[in-house]
């Protein structure tokens, strides 16, 4: 019965499991064989998809971000998946943003400080994870601690050539 179940479900239902597991399968690759290229946070706007705009206020000159991998997507004309691996120095942080697409994010060192416009501050550790939709205000992306680094894969799915991510007026 789940069989026919699944094969009915809505063409949007499929497209939402297809990025679940496009994304899921690029988090696996990206932690175990990818080969990064080594970015600053002021550098990243140079790149064809760039993915914050250029800017000094980052927290610290330690943050870098180093793109992983991206693709198009074959089964879904027009959007892209790109896995970036977040760094923060001790106290390092995003000034407040917006992403174009979707984001899920991964902890792979330290402790996040996350927050989303409208929800509380949470702190996410390794091995957790967050997901902010297209469009949120993330007021808050900082390393919880002053002392030691902290690093995330991002899994970005959004439209071809988009700007990933735009910083916001204070």
């Amino acid at each position: 019965m789940s069989i026919a179940l699944e094969m009915t479900a809505p063409l949007a239902g499929r497209a939402r499991l297809l990025l679940s597991l496009v994304a899921a399968t690029a988090i696996v690759c990206a932690v175990v064989s990818a080969r990064p290229l080594l970015v600053t946070m002021d550098a990243v706007s140079e790149f064809p998809l760039p993915l914050c705009a250029a800017d000094t206020s980052s927290g610290s000159s330690l943050n870098k971000v180093e793109i992983v991998s991206s693709h198009a997507t074959p089964d879904i004309p027009g959007k892209r998946v790109t896995i970036v691996r977040v760094t923060y120095g001790p106290g390092g942080f995003t000034p407040p943003h917006r992403h174009a697409g979707t984001v899920t994010a991964y902890i792979t060192k330290g402790q996040i400080r996350s927050q989303l416009a409208g929800g509380p501050v949470e702190i996410f550790g390794v091995g957790q994870s967050f997901f902010e939709p297209p469009g949120a205000i993330h007021l808050v992306s900082a390393n919880a601690s002053n002392t030691d680094w902290a690093e995330l894969i991002a899994v970005f799915v959004a439209d071809e050539g988009a700007q990933l991510t735009t910083l916001l007026e204070p």
